[in-house]
């Protein structure tokens, strides 16, 4: 998942972060930074000897930890061959040990170093920021829906019409969006509250962070502007003047996607520059965001469908492709149920990213984490916002059997 008016050091190059400290100084100072405090030869002589405890400790775990997510990595690339030569797996070919967990001393305290000044948090744009990034870079600003009854129409004949079902389309609204997002929900922001603050650039239904809208253009382009085609072709006047300025808008969206190679990183690295974030904003626009929100669940069913596995996925199933990425979703998905009771979920991440998920932790085997998504989507598709997209795909349902 990253403007220029409200980020501007964005645009500036660094300049500005540069220009804001020395003008907390003053002009031409540089800030100072806390002093040290003194400290007794004593306490620092306590102080090196819990340090160097702390210190054998850490290089303990540390070799334990490596060694794990080194086996972890192995197994990986063991089943990938299997499956690649059409062999079965075996549950020994997924490490069945949870992660090792640090248990020792916490680090000491130097007593002579100054206080630790806890950093400002980092800026996470927002819908603010995509819409004027939109305007600047690309001369746009997405047709915003009447209502959010309005979106949530379109969204759910998009789906039915790529072939989601009610159930995953609805559940993982509700897991995502905290079963009453609108459609210009972000992460952090689902429950407005003072001090509430995004936390990614994931927008919308189905939470698609900027790197999402940047590679699903550069992948699928083609495809959405054939169906923007074909729906300018039924409209006539301004509307479809409008939809021809929105057509010239995507293709050149998609040919700024496509200019690094097709590549997660590469997307990520434009996706947070000032052009990519106005990409980003497409998920706003009545036309072209559900198109987007859809297209990332589908992609996961066919990438399941493209493997073999021929069952509808269940919601939660659907979640831990989108969770862990599609691989490793489907990982999980095939494994046999008394498997998931034994396989830690740690299997399905790396370790910086299994660190940071405290639900993978807490849930810390497959069955644990797909039945704990299971219940979150239960309780979350009980709430308004659930219900109207669930009553909206039951309508079209009647609609498309009547005729």
């Amino acid at each position: 998942m990253r403007r220029c008016s409200t980020h501007l050091a964005l645009c500036l190059g660094g300049g500005l972060s540069l220009f804001l400290l020395l003008g907390a100084a003053g002009a031409g100072s540089v800030p100072v930074a806390p002093a040290a405090t003194d400290a007794s030869p004593a306490a620092m002589a306590e102080y090196h000897r819990q340090l160097e405890i702390y210190m054998a400790a850490r290089r303990r775990y540390e070799s334990e930890a490596d060694a794990y997510w080194t086996l972890i990595a192995e197994k990986r690339k063991i089943r990938a061959a299997k499956r690649h030569s059409n062999k079965e797996l075996a549950v020994d070919d997924y490490v069945l040990a949870q992660p090792p967990v640090y248990s020792g001393p916490p680090r000491p305290v130097d007593p002579s170093a100054p206080p630790v000044e806890r950093p400002p948090r980092a800026y996470v744009p927002v819908v603010a920021d995509f819409l004027q990034s939109a305007a600047r870079h690309f001369n746009f600003e997405p047709e915003l829906p009447q209502s959010e009854i309005a979106y949530k129409s379109a969204y759910a004949a998009v789906a039915s019409a790529a072939g989601l079902t009610p159930q995953q389309a609805v559940r993982v609204y509700g897991f995502e969006s905290g079963g009453n997002g609108d459609f210009d929900v972000q992460a952090g922001l689902e429950y407005p509250h003072p001090g509430a603050h995004a936390i990614s650039t994931a927008l919308g239904y189905n939470q698609l962070l900027a790197t999402n809208t940047v590679e699903l253009l550069a992948e699928k382009g083609d495809q959405f502007l054939r169906t923007l085609s074909a729906k300018a072709v039924a409209l006539d006047g301004d509307a479809r003047d409008k939809l021809a300025h929105k057509l010239a808008v995507v293709r050149a969206m998609v040919q700024f996607s496509r200019s690094v190679p097709d590549d997660w990183k590469l997307h990520d690295e434009l996706a947070n520059t000032p052009k990519g974030l106005g990409v980003h904003a497409l998920n706003l626009d009545i036309d072209v965001g559900p198109l987007l929100q859809t297209q990332k669940l589908k992609d996961s069913i066919v990438f399941a469908r493209a493997k073999g596995y021929e069952a509808n996925l269940t919601a939660a199933e659907l979640e831990m492709m989108n969770l862990t990425g599609d691989g490793n979703g489907f990982d999980m998905v095939t494994m046999p149920l008394a498997w998931r009771e034994r396989v830690p979920t740690a299997n399905f991440f790396q370790p910086g990213g299994y660190e940071r998920n405290p639900v993978a932790i807490r849930n810390n085997v497959v069955a644990k984490l797909i039945a704990a998504t299971d219940a979150r989507m239960d309780e979350e598709a009980k709430l308004p916002g659930a219900r109207q997209l669930a009553a909206l795909f039951a309508a079209g349902s009647a609609t498309s059997a009547s005729r």
